[in-house]
């Protein structure tokens, strides 16, 4: 029987992606090609597994079957994750904020995997007055079109004035954690992010039931090239190459 793991390796300090450490460096201090390119506008974005197996078939059952019982095993999952991000968030409140549907989207599934899920993860949380679920701060005002296929330019594009804050009064001079099922490429968390932050936000973190896993290749190859630098290369390309 398959089982669900948590995601686990060097990741990126930003966005959660696996990398692979540069040779003598801190693996807390590893960013990946993306976010060394252009830092997104959130903190940090944490996922507990990998969108695969068990756990895409968890989030499907949910999303497109409506199976709802599947969203506690989901925020179990999820306060997990909530609980180890948890140490590195600013003292005082927190907002929890699910990525919205769109108002058709939401009335033809008859609820919001994000905020479901958020529901039930709180409520496994050990200090949940800390968190609260804000489920009016942001909306999605107009649909968008599949993400499928388009480059990273183009999903902002796709985005670009899909979300608004409705209730700024729940989201101005807080911290915010957005919550949604998966992390593809980190565009739907970005533009949610960016939103939020422009209506006040003093910070927005991201966290994720799953996310899409590339390795980011992060590799140093030491001048000297001795047998034991190549050594560490070719181990680091091995691992990259298996994982």
């Amino acid at each position: 029987m398959q089982t669900i793991h948590p995601i686990a390796g060097t990741l990126c300090t930003i966005c959660g992606e696996t990398c692979t450490a540069p040779i003598g460096v801190d693996p807390a201090d590893v960013y990946c090609a993306s976010c060394q390119q252009e830092r997104p506008p959130f903190g940090r974005a944490a996922a507990y597994g990998s969108y695969d197996g068990v756990l895409r078939d968890l989030i499907h059952l949910l999303k497109f079957d409506q199976v709802r019982p599947v969203a506690s095993v989901l925020g179990r999952l999820l306060a997990g994750t909530i609980a180890a991000l948890e140490r590195g968030l600013p003292p005082g409140s927190i907002a929890v904020v699910p990525v919205p549907l769109h108002a058709r989207k939401q009335a033809e599934r008859e609820f919001n995997q994000a905020e479901l899920i958020a529901e039930y993860a709180l409520k496994k949380l050990a200090r949940p007055e800390r968190f609260e679920l804000c489920t009016r701060g942001l909306v999605r005002r107009r649909e968008t079109g599949s993400q499928i296929g388009l480059t990273r330019n183009q999903r902002r594009e796709n985005l670009r004035g899909a979300f608004a804050v409705k209730d700024s009064a729940q989201i101005a001079g807080r911290n915010i954690l957005l919550v949604d099922d998966v992390y593809t490429t980190g565009a739907t968390a970005s533009e949610c992010a960016r939103v939020l932050k422009r209506a006040g936000a003093a910070g927005v973190w991201v966290v994720t039931v799953a996310r899409t896993l590339k390795v980011s290749e992060l590799l140093t190859v030491p001048d000297f090239l001795t047998d034991e630098g190549c050594e560490k290369v070719e181990h680091q390309l091995s691992v990259a190459a298996q994982g």
